[in-house]
């Protein structure tokens, strides 16, 4: 037991002091979901899982609510493993540990899994309650939605029973969302010629310290990607001081398609005077500090000696790798014209690896409309094209068309505006949620999303607003006990 379970409501930081305790990050659910299917057959509910995991619970109606609109509340399962620098953290062994700070509560070191923990306290604190009113009530929990949506993509047709869903992923106090970005992965391949390692230097530069984040969510705050930031650093090198030739061993930065990058390295090998690197990237890094002063003030950008490699890419390998991942485009691409202050289309630099025969980067590409998806891949194609590289597109998930005059939105806004004392913000966002593709497989559930303030989710720094989950506690609970007769 932590500290987290004294604060209030009591019932729902009980269960999600109990989900951190279980390991959780994406493709590592199963011991969390036989521990919740478990729970819920002891309890006396109906609970089975579908072909690919899903997690299914009914509920009956509490006394006088049988013939009320039968809702869902959906959550996902998994969440984003990342630890800090230093941190030693096995996600699918060691629990996370929350604690409190404030009016947040944090992980120690870690993610804190609010994204999408508090959400699924909340559903299993429903399920758990003697005293809260509800209609007939079910509660969806998907597999692996972090890493590609398959649990969503997979859902079992005609399983749900319910005319409503409420989906908890909304990490934003005083806000209901009604529409969210699509998505699709972009993997980018670059083939790499090797050579034996006749250079007698050999060094590594390490860009850390970034503030990461969502590439959703945070994509349009100016923080910086440090995949791009290193490329823009290898360009400069070879752009300004031609005279100082150099091939890479290796480069490789951030761990997770749907994060932004917070650490990028590269090891260097070359001839001659070490010093030439050292000024470079000090130079660099004072540069870094002034413009990035705002956004990013915890950055650091160092060099420093490291093990030779037997082989070493080619110098047209090394050429083609700088400046594909320097002109790579990165961050919003275009807003939207229907939706005011809303990003329509955008693309992350997730994941940059150096495998043995290939350098491989992982690109998540959101938009609003699927017009917008495509724009993004072309561009894609005639960059990689150029190099000789390839680009490959993979789990593509739709976006959710926003219906603001549904029942449950109008529900929802009403009922917000009771417990915030003004009205709540309706809005469509540019992080992707579950709800398109929930909505392909269920078109006729009306859907909203609500949840409480989470920030700088995806990263060490997450944390979630305690006064806000109780006020999103209330809200949830007093919209169930509202909804309406069939």
């Amino acid at each position: 037991m932590s500290e987290i379970q004294t604060l209030q409501p009591a019932r729902l930081w009980k269960w999600f002091d109990q989900i951190c305790a279980i390991p959780h990050p994406s493709y590592k659910e199963e011991q969390i979901a036989q521990f919740i299917l478990a729970w819920a057959k002891d309890k006396g509910f109906y609970a089975e899982r579908d072909e690919v995991g899903n997690i299914l619970i009914r509920k009956p109606a509490t006394a006088g609510m049988e013939k009320h609109t039968a809702v869902a509340l959906q959550a996902h399962l998994d969440m984003v493993p990342q630890a800090n620098e230093g941190t030693v953290h096995d996600f699918a062994k060691d629990p996370i540990q929350p604690y409190i700070d404030g009016e947040w509560v944090k992980a120690k070191g870690t993610t804190l899994g609010a994204d999408n923990g508090i959400g699924m306290a909340s559903a299993l604190a429903v399920l758990d309650s003697d005293d809260l009113a509800h209609p007939p009530l079910e509660v969806l929990l998907t597999m692996t939605e972090e890493a590609g949506m398959e649990g969503a993509v997979g859902l079992r047709p005609n399983w749900l029973q319910s005319e409503v869903m409420i989906n908890t992923d909304t990490e934003e106090n005083g806000e209901i969302y009604i529409g969210c970005a699509g998505g699709e992965n972009a993997n980018i391949s670059l083939e790499i010629e090797r050579e034996a390692n006749t250079f007698s230097q050999s060094y590594q530069i390490v860009l850390k310290g970034l503030c990461g984040g969502h590439s959703g969510g945070d994509i349009h705050t100016g923080r910086a990607n440090a995949i791009k930031v290193l490329a823009r650093f290898l360009a400069t090198l070879t752009q300004d001081q031609p005279e100082f030739q150099f091939a890479l061993s290796e480069i490789r930065g951030g761990s997770i398609r749907n994060a932004i990058p917070r650490e990028a390295f590269a090891t260097l090998v070359f001839n001659g005077n070490a010093d030439v690197l050292k000024s470079a990237v000090k130079n660099f890094e004072e540069i870094l500090k002034a413009e990035l002063a705002k956004v990013e003030p915890n950055l650091t950008f160092t060099v420093q000696e490291t093990e030779k490699a037997e082989t070493v890419f080619t110098a047209t390998t090394t050429y083609k790798a700088i400046h594909l991942f320097n002109a790579l485009p990165n961050g919003v691409i275009r807003n939207s014209d229907v939706v005011e202050n809303v990003v329509e289309s955008s693309l992350s630099v997730g994941v940059l690896r150096t495998e043995e025969t290939h350098i491989k980067a992982i690109i998540l590409i959101r938009s609003l409309i699927h017009t917008g998806n495509r724009y993004v891949g072309s561009l894609l194609k005639s960059l990689t094209s150029l190099v000789g590289a390839k680009v490959e597109f993979s789990g593509y998930y739709p976006g959710w068309e926003p219906h603001d005059d549904a029942p449950i939105v109008k529900l929802t806004e009403k009922v917000y505006a009771e417990v915030l004392g003004y009205e709540p913000i309706v809005k469509v966002i540019h992080a992707g949620l579950e709800c398109g593709l929930l909505k392909k497989i269920y078109p006729n559930i009306d859907m909203v999303s609500i949840g409480p303030t989470i920030r700088n989710a995806h990263s060490p720094d997450e944390k979630v607003h305690i006064p806000a989950v109780q006020i999103y506690w209330e809200l949830l609970t007093k919209v169930l006990a509202e909804m309406p007769q069939k």
